[in-house]
C-alpha cells in the first residue's frame, strides 16, 4: 500500500489512509502540488488551520538511481501567497521513501503555544510533546533529537524563524553527516511548520528495508546507463572538484553577477569568494572538499568548511549563499560568511532570501556594503526576534517597503537568486514565469547559455528565450517529481534520448508502467498546470508573472542592457493547452 500519513495537530490526531487511486506512482513535486491544490481552499490563510504541509519524497527516492534523494515540502506560501514547493537534499527523502510512505499531510494548528515533536517509523506515526525543543536552534534540536533515538538520526525541524513564524523561515533537513544543513528554503515553509505547532519530524531506523520494484532486473540496467551518464558528464566533474562555488567564476565573467542589491553585473572581489578559493582553504584546512550531502548522491557537490583550527562550521557552503550574502551585499571574507551561513542554518532562514533582504536593507544605509560584521548584527536581530530582525526575517519585499526601497528584486514577493535576468535573459523570463516566484532551480537558465550545455542561447538577446525558459521550467518540474537533482539537468542536456530513455525504464521498472519519454515530459508540465490553476484561484494573475520595473529601466553594468523580453512573450510561457492523460 502507498501510505499516507496525516497529522491532524488541532485533534492532535495521526491516521494512516492508503493515497488515491489516480495518484498511485506520483511523488515529489507533482504530487505536493496535486494534494495542495485539492486540498488547500487558494485563498486560505497560509498560516491558518486550512493550510497544509505536505511532504513527499520523489518518485524515485530511495532507489539505486543516482541523485535521486530529492525531497518536495509543498504548501500555500506565507511568501509569494501561492502554491509553493521547496526542494531539499540531504538523508530525509530516501529513508521516508524506505519507510514505504508516499506522503506526510501535515494540517490543522496545535492550541497557541504548543509545540510537538512527529516520530515516524515502520510501525506508524506518533506525536509527542516538544516543549523542551522551543526557541532551540537547529544544531541544538538534532543534537538533542538524536540522543533520543537510535540508529543514524533523519529529521526535519525548524529554528527560531519559523516558529516566530517569518515568511523566509526553512525547515532543516539532516545532510548524511548529522547536520541540519539541508533546507526547503524557498517560500517560508518554516513558518506553516511553525504555524503547525510542530517543531521536527523524526524518521525511524530502515535498516533492511527497500523500496519494492517490479522488475528489479530492468531497474538494475537502468541505472548503470543512468549512473554512468551523470558520472562521466564534465560538469560532474568540476561539482565535484570546486562545488558549487565554482558558478561564481563563470557568472560573473558574462556580467550576469548580481552586486550590491543588483546594482552591478561584476563584483571587484569575485576570486576571494569563488569557487577554486573555497576549494584552496577547504583543502589547506584539512575540510572535505567533497562529499555526498544527499542519499544517493554520485556528484558530491558538497563541501565541509572549517575553521583556521580545523574545525566544523558548516557544509554545504554553496554558491547561492556565498553570493547572496557575500558579492549581493559587498562583502568578500569567506570566514564572515560560513558564520553566516552557519547562523541562517541554526536560525532556519532562507539564505537567499535573506541576503537579499540584508542587501535591500543596506541600500537604505539600515548598514553599509561590504559590512560582514553589520550583517551579522542584523541575523542576530533576527534571531533575538527584534522589531528590526522581524522585518529582515520576513522577506526582502517586506525590507524594501519599509524602508522605502526602490530597487528590490523579487516576483511574487520572493527574493532572485544569483543571475541578474538582465544578464541571462531566459533567467529573467524564468523568475517572472514560474508559480514559483523568483526560484532558480525551477527555471535554470545558465545551463546552456552560460556553460556551453546543449544547444547554445546568447544570454543577452531575446531570441529562443521564451521557448527554452519553457523546456526549462517542464524539465525541472518533471525532475522534481522524480525526486533526482537538478544538477542532473547537465548531462540530460547533452544526452537527451539516452537519458530520458534511462529514467523512463527505471520508472517503468519500478511501477510495473509503460510511460515513454513524451509522457515524463507530460507528467512535468501537468505539475505546472496544477500550480497555475491554484495560484490564479490565489489571486496571482498574469499581472504577477512580471520582474520589477527597474530591470526595465536601470541598465546592468557591464553590459549597460535591461530585461526586453515583451510581456506578451511571457504570457505565453507556460501556455501548454489542455492536459494530457499519463
Amino acid at each position: 500500500m502507498a501510505r499516507v500519513i496525516r497529522v491532524d495537530l488541532t485533534d492532535l490526531r495521526v491516521s494512516e489512509e492508503a493515497l488515491p487511486e489516480d495518484l498511485r506512482g506520483l511523488g515529489g513535486r507533482a504530487l505536493t502540488s496535486e494534494l495542495i491544490a485539492r486540498e488547500v481552499p487558494p485563498a486560505c490563510d497560509p498560516l491558518g488551520p486550512r493550510n497544509k504541509l505536505v511532504i513527499a519524497p520523489g518518485i524515485l527516492s530511495g532507489t539505486a538511481a543516482a541523485n535521486s534523494g530529492r525531497l518536495s515540502v509543498g504548501a500555500k506560501s506565507p511568501l509569494t501567497g501561492g502554491i509553493k514547493e521547496s526542494n531539499v537534499g540531504g538523508n530525509v527523502s530516501a529513508r521516508l521513501a524506505r519507510l514505504g510512505v508516499s506522503a506526510l499531510i501535515v494540517e490543522g494548528t496545535a492550541p497557541v503555544g504548543a509545540m510537538h515533536v512527529l516520530w515516524v517509523s515502520r510501525d506508524g506515526a506518533e506525536l509527542r510533546p516538544g516543549e523542551e525543543y522551543r526557541g532551540l536552534g537547529n544544531y541544538d534540536v538534532v543534537e538533542r533529537l538524536r540522543k533520543a533515538s537510535s540508529g543514524t538520526l533523519s529529521c526535519l525541524s525548524i529554528g527560531p524563524a519559523g516558529e516566530m513564524f517569518m515568511s523566509s523561515a526553512s525547515i532543516a533537513a539532516t545532510s548524511t553527516n548529522g547536520y541540519p544543513s539541508r533546507h526547503a528554503g524557498r517560500g517560508g515553509m518554516g513558518a506553516v511548520m511553525g504555524a503547525k505547532g510542530l517543531k521536527a519530524i523524526v524518521f525511524g531506523d530502515v535498516q533492511g528495508a527497500t523500496v519494492a520494484l517490479v522488475d528489479k532486473d530492468a531497474f538494475r540496467n537502468a541505472a548503470k546507463i543512468w549512473s554512468d551518464l551523470v558520472d562521466d558528464h564534465v560538469i560532474t566533474e568540476a561539482l565535484r572538484e570546486f562545488g558549487t562555488p565554482n558558478t561564481a567564476g563563470a557568472i560573473d565573467a558574462v556580467g550576469a553577477y548580481p552586486t550590491r542589491n543588483f546594482s552591478s553585473g561584476k563584483f571587484e572581489g569575485v576570486e576571494k569568494i569563488y569557487g577554486q578559493t573555497v576549494h584552496d582553504v577547504i583543502k589547506e584546512r584539512g575540510g572535505k572538499i567533497s562529499h555526498a550531502g544527499c542519499s544517493g548522491c554520485i556528484i558530491r557537490c558538497s563541501n565541509e568548511w572549517v575553521d583556521e583550527r580545523g574545525d566544523y562550521v558548516t557544509s554545504a557552503f554553496e554558491y547561492e549563499t556565498i553570493w547572496a550574502n557575500g558579492a549581493n551585499c559587498g562583502i568578500d571574507d569567506l570566514d564572515a560568511l560560513a558564520r553566516i551561513d552557519r547562523m541562517l542554518d541554526d536560525c532556519g532562514l532562507d539564505s537567499m532570501e535573506t541576503g537579499c533582504a540584508i542587501a535591500v536593507a543596506m541600500e537604505a544605509g539600515v548598514r553599509e556594503f561590504g559590512d560582514a560584521s553589520g550583517a551579522i548584527e542584523l541575523l542576530e536581530e533576527v534571531r533575538n526576534g527584534t522589531p528590526l530582525g522581524r522585518i529582515i526575517g520576513n522577506g526582502t519585499a517586506m525590507v524594501g517597503r519599509a524602508f522605502g526601497v526602490r530597487r528590490v528584486p523579487v516576483v511574487k514577493n520572493q527574493a532572485m537568486a544569483g543571475y541578474d535576468p538582465r544578464g541571462i535573459l531566459g533567467q529573467g523570463v524564468g523568475y517572472a514565469t514560474s508559480p514559483m516566484g523568483a526560484d532558480h532551480t525551477a527555471c535554470f537558465a545558465p545551463a546552456q547559455s552560460v556553460f556551453g550545455v546543449s544547444e547554445y542561447v546568447d544570454p543577452l538577446k531575446p531570441d529562443g528565450q521564451v521557448e527554452y525558459a519553457r523546456a526549462l521550467q517542464v524539465d525541472a518540474a518533471m525532475l522534481d517529481a522524480l525526486g533526482l537533482c537538478q544538477f542532473v539537468a547537465f548531462p540530460l542536456a547533452d544526452n537527451r534520448v539516452e537519458g530520458m530513455s534511462a529514467i523512463a525504464d527505471m520508472v517503468n521498472a519500478k511501477l510495473g508502467t509503460s510511460l515513454t519519454s513524451d509522457d515524463l515530459a507530460e507528467l512535468g508540465r501537468n505539475v505546472l498546470r496544477t500550480e497555475i490553476v491554484f495560484n490564479r484561484a490565489a489571486g496571482l494573475t498574469q499581472a504577477s508573472n512580471r520582474l520589477p520595473e527597474f530591470f526595465l529601466t536601470e541598465k546592468l553594468p557591464p553590459h549597460k542592457v535591461v530585461f526586453s523580453i515583451p510581456e506578451e512573450e511571457l504570457d505565453a510561457v507556460l501556455d501548454f493547452g489542455p492536459a494530457k492523460s499519463t
